[in-house]
Order: structure tokens, then sequence, then C-alpha cells
């Protein structure tokens, strides 16, 4: 049986873990990246799927090739952040499903029916963009996720072969005192979810 984390544990990952709009100038290296990679790929995702793809932008060269796509909202922040983290979904995640659902042959019924596989792959993408986010955190990094772009713009400069599709952004780094805005409320639970 599992034992719960510290009560530290939780503010880190959710309480008092926040989106960061700016970031100290703060290297993040490349073997903490790996780090990320590492930690959040035990997250479960549908017959292990494991669809998210992440392209780390942390040179000014790449950040460039990322500017057109950005809203002017989002511009500012995104150019000065040290890695921004293109979170992607790999249309044909089922091509390697026969090594990591050896349980049966599923990769057909994705095949031959493109809908369910790209249902399938924006949940199981999302939720490990969403593993990404916890586990930076848990590592000690603060995360600024955002959709405010051009979606079709970034997968023309980055995935020209279509395969692999942008879902959402994540500025990353480590925050900087005054790079966030006040805290919104969340919704009670009632108002939420139900118990049946």
């Amino acid at each position: 049986m599992s034992l719960p984390l510290p009560d530290q544990a939780y503010d880190l990952a959710f309480r008092t873990a926040r989106t960061f709009n700016r970031f100290s100038d703060r290297e993040v290296s490349d073997a903490t990246l790996y780090e990320i990679r590492e930690l959040m790929k035990w997250g479960p995702t549908s017959m292990n799927s494991q669809a998210g793809r992440f392209v780390f932008l942390k040179s000014k060269e790449s950040r460039e090739r990322l500017r057109p796509a950005l809203s002017a909202g989002n511009l500012e922040k995104t150019m000065a952040a040290p890695v921004t983290v293109i979170v992607a979904t790999d249309a044909r995640f089922f091509d390697h499903l026969a090594t990591q659902f050896p349980a049966y042959d599923a990769k057909p019924m994705y095949e031959a029916n493109p809908a369910l596989a790209d249902k399938v792959g924006l949940r199981d993408g999302t939720l490990q963009g969403a593993y990404f986010i916890i586990a930076a955190r848990m590592l000690g990094l603060d995360c600024g996720p955002m959709g405010g772009f051009d979606a079709d713009k970034v997968n023309a400069e980055f995935f020209a072969d279509g395969r692999w599709r942008a879902n959402f952004l994540i500025n990353l780094g480590y925050g900087a005192e005054g790079g966030t805005h006040p805290r919104g409320p969340r919704l009670s639970f009632d108002e939420v979810a139900q118990i049946l």
C-alpha cells in the first residue's frame, strides 16, 4: 500500500504552485529536462499509448522560429523564458503499441479509425502535458502553460511531415518574483463534482 506524501509535496505540485509569466535568467539544464521526462513518463495513458511529444526550445534561434505563431499577449514572456516546450501529439502513437502494449494487437483498431486515434491521442497527449507540469514543479521548476498561439503555424514550422501536432505550450524555468498574477478562486466541490 502506498503512503501519502508529506504535506509539502501537495503545496509544491498544486496548492502553492503558480502559473508564471516571468522567469529568472537561471538556466534550465538539459539534464533537468531529461529528469522531467523520466519522471513524467510513468503517468498512465490509454493502453500505455504515450502519445505526448515534447520539443524543448532553448536557443534564441528556435524561439525566433516560434515567434510568428505567438499571440501578442504571449510574445514577450515566451521570448524571455529560459525554455518553451511545445507539447504535441503523435498522430501515429499506435505504431509503438506492439512494444508498449503487448497484451494484444491494438494498432489495427486505431489505423482503421482515424477519428478514434485523434481522440485518444489528443486526450493522452494532454494528460502527459499535465504530468509534465507536475513533474517540473516537483523538481523545483515553475511553468507557464498557455494556448495563445497559432497551432497551424507551429505545425508548419516544426512538424512539417504532419505526424506530430502542437497541442499547447509551456514556458519553463525558475519563476521571478512578481512573475504571477493574483491567484484566481477555485470552484467548490459541489459546483464541479458529484458523489453518486
